[in-house]
């Protein structure tokens, strides 16, 4: 054990901390984990502590089927709504091999990879995530109903908005856990919220963004409530979106924070790769059938294109100042996998730093309600789930990042899952089915 497992196990005896929660998720996002008791955990930073992969859908198959959870000591937090006696605390882990090799399926081994690349080229990326998300009241036997806790819209107040006591709790929870929420408010859907939080790296914001969705739902359920975290799980309403913010830092000091002044070279170069090649890992960052009913409606972006401000756009650079300023991916949305998202998103921006690609013009116009003219000259999105498999399949920065064995067991799951939508004569019901009670 490491100096850092040493001071983690010096902290887990102070604080009389009896269970340990051994967190991660599969390859589609779904979180997982595995309790411990506390007096197993040196064992567990020694030697892991096993589970049947065979059984966590898209890592392994039934022959060699164990893996093994190492708890990472840096992402120790208390969960707060477990208090003593009997004090609870999670890790979040990495997944190898029994003979101590990285698993290679495990998303936060590919995030790390692409940060390492990143800090190899003198750079550190920052990311923050805005995520939204729906509150539905919940039946008598507490499964989730169809009906939206209530009918406010954007920054509404009580008695529209009537999510203020949960957005509350929620926001001091994280605060309590580490995390930094920075705003909370209504948003446009009926039942709809938005909680920010502060930038941090990388393979931070893929842990923090996890525990979030932990939070909101652990925190919504003990109000009697549901929380969804799916695109768009009411049909004539705004989607919830996930917006990636992501700026990079060079010596210490943000790159991006002269964009709005002439921009810089290498800034116009990352945002470029990522532009160019958000439709081939479409796929990742809008996973589900479910997600491609949100695009080109409510704010949600169509084409791939940029410009400051400007909400119709795929990509947008925010009035900011300083250390605020930086780019945001507006297509991703709350059903991804961050690991992977973020990795590929990554690895597409530093891609365009090392080919010097070039941001072409800005597309200053509102792209929901304009021209033809405008928008025929622009690369559209994939608008459902099959076409993004078919570009993802065939992207060369795809099958690099994740590796074709990978690639293949996505694949393998998210064919017969976009044949079967299709297939779906009702395809509201599929929703609730397939995605509405689980995401």
């Amino acid at each position: 054990m490491n100096t850092t497992a040493n001071e983690v196990l010096a902290f887990v005896k102070e604080n009389e901390i009896k269970i340990i929660r051994l967190g991660f998720c599969d390859l589609f996002g779904t979180q997982k984990n595995i309790s411990i008791m506390a007096g197993e955990l040196p064992a567990a930073f020694e030697r892991g502590v096993s589970f049947d992969a065979h059984a966590v859908q898209g890592f392994r198959g039934v022959i060699r089927s164990d893996l093994l959870l190492f708890p990472d000591p840096a992402t120790l937090t208390l969960l707060p709504w477990r208090p003593g006696p009997g004090r609870v605390a999670r890790f979040y882990c990495d997944i190898r091999h029994p003979d101590g090799t990285a698993f290679p399926n495990d998303g936060r081994v590919l995030l790390k990879r692409v940060v390492r690349r990143a800090e190899a080229m003198g750079y550190v990326c920052k990311v923050g995530a805005e995520c939204e998300f729906y509150l539905f009241k919940t039946g008598e036997d507490g499964e989730p109903t169809g009906t939206p806790l209530d009918r406010g819209g954007y920054l509404d107040v009580a008695p529209l908005d009537r999510g203020g006591d949960i957005r509350r709790e929620i926001c001091l929870t994280l605060e309590e856990m580490g995390l930094q929420p920075e705003s909370s408010h209504h948003e446009q859907g009926p039942g709809q919220n938005e909680i920010d939080f502060r930038f941090s790296d990388a393979l931070a914001c893929a842990d923090n963004l996890q525990t979030f969705k932990t939070v909101v739902k652990a925190i919504a359920a003990r109000g009697g409530l549901f929380a969804s975290f799916s695109p768009k799980p009411v049909p004539d309403a705004v989607g919830s979106g996930l917006h990636v913010n992501l700026s990079l830092a060079q010596n210490g000091l943000n790159i991006f924070k002269n964009l709005g002044e002439g921009h810089s070279g290498v800034a116009e170069s990352f945002i470029a790769g990522i532009l160019s090649k958000t439709p081939e890992i479409t796929l990742f960052l809008n996973p589900i059938a479910n997600s491609y009913e949100r695009f080109g409606r409510f704010e949600a972006p169509e084409y791939v294109s940029w410009s400051h401000q400007n909400r119709s756009q795929l990509i947008r650079i925010p009035a900011a100042m300083g250390e605020k300023v930086r780019m945001e991916l507006r297509s991703p949305d709350p059903s991804l996998n961050p690991y992977l998202a973020f990795a590929l998103i990554l690895a597409a921006g530093l891609d365009g730093i090392e080919s010097g690609a070039a941001l072409p013009p800005a597309v200053d116009a509102d792209l929901f309600t304009a021209d033809e003219s405008v928008t025929k000259p622009l690369t559209r999105l994939p608008d459902s789930l099959e076409k993004a498999i078919a570009l993802a399949e065939k992207s060369e920065l795809v099958k690099r990042v994740m590796g074709e064995e990978l690639l293949s067991v996505y694949l393998s799951v998210k064919k017969p899952e976009a044949l079967s939508f299709s297939a779906a004569k009702d395809k509201a019901a599929f929703h609730r089915e397939r995605y509405f009670g689980v995401i």
